[in-house]
């Protein structure tokens, strides 16, 4: 039976949607077929070919060649199935056509319903590709809803929903439904009730990502990240550096009066963001990493991976932080154990040294 306008209207779909053609016609041939069971009451086996080339679709029903007289409308003898074929075999499956009289409306309801159930997988594996694409990168997202301390986010521009633990959100910060925020993409899982995009704002990666939005160095590579450390909510730090001599790595990434790094510390609520030269030197590179205190010795036992940091005294509390944070966050970024020590200790140490001598 000849059907144009259903063999253009696939083909439409198939460009829009950017369907694999194979795929569509194998689940409208399916579909159909079930269709038409369904629709007739056939009992017989069911096949449909669709051949787009010269517009045409047709039906078979199949009969099963059994041993001895036929029990079933589907059967066929042996006999009969060798009239009709003479090298039939037993088990074997005889086909003919069948003529459908209301093909039109079948397909037309099989046609729309496989398409749209094709349409709107096409659509999500597209969407997670292009998610898959987007990990490690900052996206654009609505809160919908929060559930059990959980943000549940519409990722703009995609049908994916992504979801934020409360360990990825920052400490303190109050969201609502409908907020529009920045999230980081950390990765796409699977889940029973579908694809699922696990996103951030307490991640390390979340603040580079804002780095590199506000200062062109780091997008064009001129200025590059050493390492990044951050406890969310209360203080990031950031080594850079360029290999351009002529080129200021912390001037880039702090702006004229401040103004990129202040972009970036508005968008998280106000939590500290030292931004710190890096130095192949350990000694100096530790020094730099305890900022904003003043650091007056550095010692260093490079096999253990350990520094004894000396501090002035009324440095000490800063260089160590609240809860030990800032010195905490320092050993993370230069990988060393840091011990810090207020000057006057280490003098006392020295002279109880000399003493006993």
């Amino acid at each position: 039976m000849q059907n144009k306008e259903f063999f253009a209207a696939l083909d439409m779909v198939e460009r829009e949607y950017k369907l694999d053609k194979a795929m569509l016609l194998e689940s409208l041939e399916a579909g159909l077929a079930a269709a038409f069971k369904k629709e007739t009451g056939e009992n017989r086996a069911v096949a449909v070919k669709l051949n787009p080339e010269n517009a045409t679709i047709k039906f078979y029903a199949y009969y099963v060649v059994v041993e001895g007289e036929p029990s079933a409308d589907y059967e066929l003898s042996l006999e009969e199935a060798r009239e009709i074929k003479e090298d039939a075999e037993i088990g074997e499956y005889i086909g003919e056509d069948v003529v459908v009289n209301d093909l039109s409306r079948i397909a037309a309801q099989t046609a729309k319903q496989v398409i749209m159930q094709r349409i709107n997988e096409a659509k999500r594996e597209q969407a997670k590709s292009e998610m898959n694409e987007k990990e490690g990168e900052l996206m654009q997202a609505i809160v919908r809803r929060i559930d059990g301390g959980v943000v549940y986010v519409e990722i703009v521009g995609t049908q994916m929903e992504g979801v934020m633990a409360q360990s990825d959100q920052i400490f303190g910060e109050k969201l609502n439904v409908n907020d529009k925020i920045k999230v980081y993409v950390k990765r796409v899982r699977d889940t029973s009730k579908g694809s699922q995009v696990v996103v951030s704002r307490s991640c390390a990666g979340f603040v580079k990502k804002l780095f590199e939005i506000e200062v062109p160095e780091l997008r064009s590579n001129l200025v590059k990240v050493k390492n990044i450390v951050r406890e969310a909510g209360y203080r990031t730090k950031m080594a850079v550096y360029s290999e351009d001599p002529n080129l200021d790595a912390i001037g880039s990434c702090i702006g004229a009066k401040g103004v990129r790094v202040n972009a970036i510390v508005a968008e998280l609520n106000g939590e500290k963001v030292d931004v710190i030269p890096y130095s192949s030197d350990p000694g100096e590179y530790i020094a730099r990493a305890l900022s904003p205190a003043r650091v007056l010795m550095v010692q260093l036992n490079e096999t253990e991976k350990h520094a004894k940091v000396v501090v002035p005294d009324e440095k000490l509390s800063l260089a160590i932080g609240k809860s030990g944070q800032n010195a905490r966050l320092a050993a993370r970024l230069t990988g060393y154990k840091i011990d810090v020590k207020p000057y006057s200790a280490v003098m006392a140490e020295d002279d109880g040294e000399s003493t006993e001598e």
